[in-house]
């Protein structure tokens, strides 16, 4: 069981933790232009990126567990239609976005509290990247197919070369051509609308043959449509709260002056970091939890779920030590500026606490996701954002930005205690175990 989870989540693990440090280098990009405006610009201009794009993660999500189970009844006409549903609900958004850029860009600047220099900023980096989201959902939908069908190495070699392109395209365009924040967001739009033209390349290459599968009534059956849908409106509400807190606490940040936006952007590549890597070992609990719910596999389930959580906890391990003992040479990465460096170690201990609080949730989203087990995600997700928003309102006012990362830390607590607690029963009730 252990070669099966790790041939799924290497290449995942690859594959994510390419994610963060794309993140990273943009703001080191940014931490060296000379002034701390830039680096809470990227922060802010990606989290509004974020916003959207995560209330849009059950494209992704939907696609993965619908096609393992599909690919584990062995159906692969429904693993097509999934396909074909995912493509035209993601393509379909990123239009409707690009239509309403306007709109959405105004609202989310008006939630940005931080000075005139840094609004324009994310002005400019919003109006470039959005051209690209049609690419981005369609992307999504292309990585859950990948994932689903038990392959982890071709979503592994499109992120790659993604992020690549990312890097070498920003580096040319800001130091090269002088273009500061422009330059970090034309690189990031091209890079994305390339990624998926490769998606598609791939696709054919090693799925091309599944084209005999389809059949163009099927795709639209009604009791496949509305299973779709009911379990991407969960997701979306899901998705959507787990986007309304990490926007929120970017936003609040801004609120409580430019240096402390700067530490807290910081701050938040340690949470990226470890989400993305432990997501590598999510993804391999996704597909393989599909998998086995397809094929009503359940001694098979109950086996990958123990060793799965056994390397989560592991993992979670390692990055308290790394995190303990060398903050600072992560930090220096990030950014030259050391009054930026000095307010960010006031709040260094915080990210301690990140991979303890945080590895159960990551963990049980992916075996929710791979048993489409969506309503009980939305429950606890839910729950947790309550608890987040008491605790802030309650918090922050006594002790500042401290209060802010209490929020943050009991969150993530609240989440992996309650998908704990619920995760039996909301799998029991499909019959798996």
């Amino acid at each position: 069981m252990d070669k099966k989870i790790f041939r799924l989540a290497v290449p995942n693990i690859i594959t994510n933790i390419t994610v963060p440090l794309l993140g990273m280098i943009d703001i080191a990009i940014a931490g060296h232009l000379g002034s701390a405006v830039y680096i809470g610009a990227i922060a802010l201009g990606a989290n509004i990126f974020n916003m959207i794009y995560w209330n849009f993660g059950f494209i992704r999500m939907s696609s993965s567990g619908f096609t393992a189970q599909a690919y584990g009844a062995r159906n692969f006409t429904e693993a097509m239609n999934v396909l074909i549903r995912s493509l035209m609900a993601g393509v379909g958004i990123g239009l409707l976005i690009v239509l309403l850029q306007y709109p959405i860009g105004k609202f989310a600047l008006s939630l940005i509290k931080s000075g005139a220099e840094s609004k324009i900023q994310v002005e400019t980096y919003f109006r470039i990247c959005i051209w690209s989201a049609p690419a981005v959902l369609g992307t999504y939908a292309f990585k859950g197919f990948f994932i689903g069908m038990q392959n982890a190495k071709t979503p592994m070699v499109i992120a790659i070369l993604n992020n690549l392109l990312n890097i070498v395209l920003s580096l040319l365009f800001v130091f090269g051509f002088g273009m500061q924040v422009a330059g970090i967001a034309l690189g990031t739009m091209l890079s994305q609308v390339i990624t998926f033209i490769v998606c598609m390349l791939m696709w054919l290459k090693f799925y091309g043959r599944l084209r005999k599968y389809r059949i163009k009534s099927s795709v639209f059956d009604a009791v496949a449509i509305r299973s779709f849908f009911r379990v991407n409106g969960d997701v979306f509400a899901r998705t959507f709260l787990l986007t309304l807190v990490t926007t929120f606490f970017t936003f609040v940040s801004s609120g409580m002056g430019d240096m402390i936006l700067a530490a807290n952007a910081l701050l938040m590549q340690f949470f990226m970091l470890f989400s993305y890597f432990m997501d590598g070992f999510a993804y391999a609990g996704e597909a393989l939890t599909g998998r086995y719910v397809g094929s009503n596999n359940r001694v098979l389930l109950v086996r990958m779920l123990k060793r799965l959580f056994f390397w989560g906890f592991v993992v979670s391990a390692v990055s308290v030590v790394i995190y303990l003992f060398f903050p600072n040479q992560i930090l220096q990465i990030l950014t030259n500026d050391k009054a930026v460096i000095d307010t960010t170690k006031s709040f260094l201990f915080w990210t301690v606490l990140i991979p303890v609080t945080g590895f159960a949730a990551f963990l049980w989203d992916g075996v929710f996701i791979g048993a489409t087990a969506s309503r009980e995600m939305r429950n606890a997700m839910i729950f947790s954002t309550i608890v987040f928003f008491a605790c802030y309102y309650i918090a922050v006012p006594l002790i500042g930005n401290n209060g802010l990362w209490l929020a943050f830390i009991l969150y993530l607590s609240v989440r992996g205690i309650t998908q704990t607690v619920w995760a039996k029963k909301a799998i029991r009730f499909r019959s798996v175990i």
